[in-house]
């Protein structure tokens, strides 16, 4: 961002976190809500509580007793974050594709056996086992238009039989190891209620595989489209034997498929041939699709219950899994989603939860930066429309060329806190 761009910004993010100011009973709590926040879209290269503090004029206690005491509720500022959302995609022009659900994790190295979930675990980050954390996250795209809007802590099945290490990390009783596919679906099943909804939803394999993830998914009448393991179980009629999806496609199929060009702005078109088949999958019907990459040979396996609609619309939606994994290196290096260091479960939660109200700022301003004001003025926009795409596949759109997500200087939070209280 030019620093015009950055002094502007500061009027708008004030309007923005006024939303929030009922989630706190006092004028103290709310005022240490708006350090924190600027602290998160600042410069600091590492945005946790002590840096924040310092940087800020706080004392580095009264921050630690805002993340980890304070009487305040994450659940309330999440549900503000849904409902300024859900406003912001209500005003985004129409797309192609439609409003598109992702469900993913993202993971985070850890030293120590502190920290509230951290055990060996496969972590993406470095692509190996290795100790840390993981946290499950559902986010949202429509257009340009892209943000997270929740995020779970994975609590392993070794922290949730061991109560007494669980007590010590203040990890509540109610808090309980499940599959990352129940914690998805209870963030999807908050951002309905809270007023967001999605024409298409899809996942990588780690969660296509959980059927009983796409059986309530298909209860709810929620269409999706999922990347699923090469071995998953399909049939191909209700009640009849199963085989494997790549027995039942082959690579072979897939090579004599139909051809589509998927298109990005930030890379090269990739050029996919894809065969279907109808599949029954939990005594549901299903579309079973193997796409081969004609560059790289890769071969991607899909299922969808979204069995009337065209292929190129399903492949569009199942593409923008892309955007997810930009919004988690945006949301670590800009907001610090990754960078509480502290030890206890309430203040990890609330860290996240504010590094994702933070990140609804940034993607909202940078598509008012994209395009015109908005209807609905809060200082931070939505765009106007898009050029219209006449490839085969719906384009799916990038923007790490864009200034708003390259590493700048941000709202130094001691300056700014002074200039702009919350109202």
């Amino acid at each position: 961002m030019t620093e015009q761009e950055i002094v502007g910004v500061g009027p708008a993010f004030a309007r923005y976190l006024g939303r929030y100011r009922d989630v706190f009973r006092q004028d103290r709590t709310a005022a240490h809500f708006d350090t924190y926040c600027r602290g998160l879209l600042s410069d600091l290269p590492r945005k946790s509580i002590e840096p924040i503090a310092l940087a800020s004029g706080t004392t580095v206690r009264t921050l630690q007793l805002f993340v980890t005491t304070s009487v305040w509720s994450y659940d309330e500022a999440r549900t503000r974050l849904h409902r300024f959302v859900a406003d912001t995609l209500a005003d985004l022009p129409t797309d192609p594709v439609g409003t598109v659900g992702v469900i993913d994790e993202t993971s985070s190295r850890k030293w120590g056996d502190h920290t509230p979930g951290v055990q060996r675990q496969y972590l993406g980050c470095v692509g190996k086992v290795d100790n840390g954390i993981v946290t499950v996250h559902v986010g949202v795209t429509k257009g340009t238009f892209r943000t997270l809007l929740d995020a779970d802590l994975f609590l392993p099945e070794s922290w949730d039989v061991d109560r007494a290490r669980c007590q010590a990390a203040g990890i509540p009783d109610t808090v309980r190891h499940h599959p990352k596919w129940r914690l998805a679906l209870d963030q999807l099943l908050r951002a309905n209620t809270n007023g967001i909804t999605f024409d298409g939803l899809t996942f990588d394999e780690g969660y296509g595989a959980a059927v009983p993830l796409l059986t309530v998914l298909g209860v709810m009448g929620q269409r999706f489209v999922g990347e699923i393991p090469t071995h998953f179980a399909v049939r191909d009629a209700a009640g009849g034997p199963s085989r494997r999806a790549d027995e039942r496609l082959t690579g072979g199929h897939a090579e004599r498929g139909r051809v589509y060009r998927l298109t990005r702005q930030t890379t090269r078109p990739s050029v996919w041939r894809v065969a279907t088949a109808i599949v029954w999958v939990a005594d549901r019907k299903h579309t079973l699709m193997v796409a081969r990459n004609d560059a790289t040979g890769e071969i991607k396996y899909f299922l969808t219950n979204a069995t009337a609609e065209p292929v190129a619309r399903i492949l569009a939606v199942a593409f923008r899994r892309w955007t997810v994994e930009h919004l988690f290196r945006v949301a670590k290096q800009e907001v610090g989603l990754m960078h509480d260091e502290g030890r206890d479960y309430t203040g990890l939660m609330r860290h996240l939860t504010l590094a994702v109200v933070v990140l609804g700022f940034v993607a909202a301003h940078t598509e008012r930066l994209r395009g015109e004001k908005p209807r609905r003025d809060d200082g931070a926009g939505v765009p106007g429309a898009q050029r219209p795409v006449r490839d085969p596949v719906p384009a799916a759109t990038g923007n790490r060329g864009h200034p708003t997500y390259q590493r700048r200087n941000s709202i130094p939070p001691a300056a700014k806190q002074a200039s702009h209280p919350i109202s």
